[in-house]
């Protein structure tokens, strides 16, 4: 399966990119010439992460009739000093708020999405460590 997006220059670092018909705006900080108008491409590489993860753990919870009141997720990547930076590691904290949480079934969600599911994941795991915790509230 081929799967493509398309990618415009919009002025200085800024550009545009067409994502099924989605527009997702990067840019680069102003300490590298940028304007700071729109998120990084590789802070994007966490929000993929993120998504990807966060679709899955919703989706097993719906089919498990688990009910949750909010999902928080959050990753931290670790960056080299080098030239080019590059992620070393990136760690996920999935915050579940909810009355009554059946903590087993959440965690069976984070695992499956993890170590089954989440693509993303499977394809930075190539390359980095992925860690991940839970965090539970109500």
């Amino acid at each position: 399966m081929k799967t493509s997006i398309q990618t415009s220059w919009k002025k200085n670092m800024a550009f545009d990119s067409n994502v099924g018909g989605h527009n997702v705006p990067t840019d680069a900080p102003t300490e590298v010439g940028g304007d700071d108008s729109a998120a990084s491409p590789k802070k994007l590489m966490m929000v993929a992460l993120s998504g990807c993860t966060g679709v899955d753990v919703v989706e097993i919870l719906k089919k498990m009739r688990v009910e949750i009141d909010d999902l928080r997720i959050t990753v931290d990547g670790e960056l080299t000093e080098d030239v080019p930076s590059v992620y070393t590691a990136m760690h996920i904290t999935y915050e579940f708020k909810g009355k009554d949480l059946d903590r087993k079934k959440l965690q069976k969600a984070v695992e499956l999405s993890e170590e089954k599911y989440c693509g993303v994941s499977m394809m930075y795991k190539k390359i980095m460590d992925i860690t991940w915790e839970i965090v539970y509230e109500g």
